[in-house]
């Protein structure tokens, strides 16, 4: 019907001589409130929007607070982000993001590790000599401990055991953990009987101090002097009271340097099965064991 009057109007306008016609003059009429109807409906549907949107964008900025707020609670944070989210649901969340859970995340710091490992392949001395001026600048003893740390890391663990030694001739020669350091740049430059000197000191003087990394250490000392008996007694029994990966590893790579490729692989099995369960922090906590581990069985 009211398409067949807007063709009646459009035929009557059309027409000669009817522009005064009562007619044409009630189809204009009809016609100019037709489009008045069509543009109130438009308006009607245009505020109807207008007010459904901002609704909508107070809907999501909440739910994003709620999130926040749930990562707050789960990683125990301060009880004020709770009052900061809520209060600003929009900047609160924005700050929170960035001021909290970036910084936290795995993105984060698979982040930070890949430059660092981008700057140590650049420039592979760069820590060293950073730790050098510093120890230079101030010649304190946590700078020198420093300083040999970038060495031992850079592949130079003859001058990071010159540094420990140094490190042990003042007030701190009987520092745990400097001695601990000494021994491990000992080991890796292959000295064993200037390494055991320490271990066995602080195995007697500090049993309970980093007991399994001390034990592994001297299981390697014992091999590296040839005393091959003593190492596996002693890495049996780390693995009974620990039970690591880390030990059941030295244990593998001292067979396979003795030659029990039996046993060895045994052992190998076993650790691949541990291995192939383990998450990214794992794999990187192992990361230097295994590569040990890899390169002894390659060779035998």
């Amino acid at each position: 019907m009211l398409r067949f009057r807007r063709f009646e109007a459009s035929k009557a306008l059309t027409t000669p001589g009817a522009s005064d016609s009562p007619h044409r003059r009630s189809l204009t009429a009809f016609g100019s409130i037709e489009k008045c109807r069509i543009r109130l409906d438009r308006a009607r549907i245009q505020k109807r929007r207008e007010r459904v949107m901002p609704f909508a964008g107070l809907g999501v900025h909440v739910v994003i607070a709620l999130i926040c707020a749930v990562h707050a609670m789960r990683t125990r944070q301060q009880m004020y982000w709770l009052f900061i989210l809520f209060a600003f649901p929009l900047l609160g969340s924005l700050v929170y993001f960035f001021a909290v859970y970036l910084p936290n995340s795995r993105v984060e710091r698979s982040a930070i590790k890949a430059v660092n490992v981008a700057i140590r392949t650049i420039d592979p001395t760069r820590s060293v000599r950073d730790a050098r001026t510093a120890f230079e600048d101030t010649p304190t003893a946590q700078n020198q401990m420093r300083l040999a740390a970038a060495m031992l890391e850079a592949g130079d663990p003859q001058g990071a055991a010159q540094q420990y030694e140094s490190c042990l001739n003042g007030p701190f020669a009987l520092d745990p953990d400097i001695r601990f350091e000494a021994a491990k740049a000992f080991v890796e430059c292959g000295k064993f009987s200037d390494a055991l000197r320490y271990l066995e000191a602080l195995r007697s003087e500090r049993p309970q101090f980093r007991e399994e990394a001390v034990c592994l250490l001297m299981a390697r000392c014992y091999a590296g002097n040839s005393r091959n008996a003593e190492a596996k007694a002693l890495l049996d029994k780390v693995i009974a009271k620990f039970g690591t990966f880390e030990s059941k590893a030295e244990l593998a790579i001292l067979m396979y340097e003795a030659g029990d490729r039996g046993t060895a692989e045994t052992l190998y099995a076993e650790l691949v099965r541990i291995s192939s369960r383990w998450n990214p922090l794992a794999r990187d906590l192992n990361r230097d064991v295994y590569r040990r581990l890899m390169a002894v069985r390659s060779q035998r």
